[in-house]
């Protein structure tokens, strides 16, 4: 595991799990919770993305990254995915207990956006920042309004791996062999084109820490009568978030709204209303054959859903801050880490704090719930 200057691993034993987390060896344990900052990578992913932010972060801030189930060092154990992605939130919170967090600011990326907003149903949060995060919905199998396509969610969860990327990652492929090469994958879809890094190799050996032991990532699927031929499975990352096991909309109804920053980028290709990782979406473009069209199987709109749902929640009362950076793709902490470390440091009360610069403000798209 590739450690940056100032942070350390350490295995915190919870209940159910082992669970690796990454903090920063100056950080004081006696930080209160309104200033500490727990970060949630998201799939194919560890908590090895979250240094760079981990170091530029004010140091009188507590900042832990955890490392879900099957990833990074932390114990590979199965997911029970009809639970949607409550395994994930529940890890996070035993670990939290275990650390003596009573709460604090969580932040999710992408798969992690969708386990933090579980959790915030589950337990109080100071407040959520949202980067790049799955639909509210789940992923892929909805109309705009979140309803289901299908009774069996077809098109949708452990299916709809890519396999040659499964058997790279089981080979801890590091090449730029094929497009399914983790390495390439990273180039292609998790950051915009002309993104430059000192730390891919550091980001590549994040992704190949991810488990595709049963159970773990991608998932099961079962045969379907209805296109693509396929439906979700019961365990597995990828059916955590299919629609019929996935349904975080009931954030609008909290009684206690945490104020919510949602950043993500305007390139995304993963999460996006034309995602290429949408099977639906493949169809429409040709890419899966025999496509029945957009009133059987249109593609998921996953960022118009998040929109229309964090919409409500300012109607109902919430504080909403949405940033679309352009130029981005699906890691805006990593391609604009200042544009990105000013909006959390805002959503945790910085604002106006001498540690927390304004970032150049043509490069930032706001809207807000007033």
């Amino acid at each position: 595991m590739t450690l940056f200057d100032g942070i350390a691993a350490r295995i915190v034993e919870t209940p159910g799990l082992s669970v690796n987390v990454l903090e920063r060896t100056a950080d004081d344990p006696a930080t209160p919770p309104d200033r500490t900052v727990v970060l949630i990578h998201g799939n194919a992913s560890s908590s090895l993305f979250w240094q760079e932010l981990m170091q530029d972060l004010p140091h009188d801030l507590r900042v832990i990254a955890i490392d879900l189930r099957g990833y990074g060092g932390t114990e590979h154990a199965p997911i029970d995915a009809t639970r949607g992605v409550r395994d994930f939130s529940d890890d996070v919170h035993a670990t939290l207990e275990a650390l003596d967090i009573p709460t604090a600011h969580l932040v999710g990326w992408s798969l992690g956006g969708a386990v933090v907003m579980q959790y915030a149903l589950d337990h109080p949060v100071l407040s959520l920042t949202l980067e790049a995060p799955v639909s509210p919905y789940g992923f892929g199998g909805t109309r705009r309004d979140g309803t289901r396509l299908t009774a069996d969610d077809a098109g949708t969860g452990g299916g709809a791996g890519n396999l040659d990327f499964v058997q790279r990652l089981i080979d801890h492929d590091t090449s730029t062999d094929a497009p399914t090469s983790p390495r390439n994958v990273f180039r292609a879809h998790y950051v915009a084109a002309g993104f430059e890094t000192d730390h891919e190799d550091v980001w590549v050996e994040s992704m190949l820490t991810t488990s595709t032991a049963t159970g773990n990532y991608p998932g099961d699927s079962v045969p379907s009568e209805n296109w693509p031929g396929f439906a979700a499975g019961t365990i597995g990352v990828l059916n955590t978030l299919v629609p019929g096991n996935h349904n975080v909309s009931g954030i609008v109804e909290l009684s206690e709204k945490p104020p919510i920053l949602w950043i993500h980028g305007a390139l995304d290709l993963i999460v996006s209303d034309a995602s290429l990782y949408d099977y639906n979406n493949l169809g429409k473009l040709g890419i899966v054959p025999d496509w029945p069209g957009d009133d059987v199987a249109p593609p998921q709109e996953m960022v118009s859903q998040m929109r229309d749902v964090l919409a409500r929640y300012a109607d109902a009362g919430g504080e909403v801050t949405e940033i679309d950076l352009p130029d981005t793709a699906h890691t805006p902490h990593l391609e604009r880490p200042a544009e990105f470390r000013h909006a959390l440091l805002e959503v945790i009360g910085y604002v106006g704090h001498p540690h927390n610069p304004a970032p150049p403000t043509e490069a930032i798209i706001l809207r807000s719930s007033d």
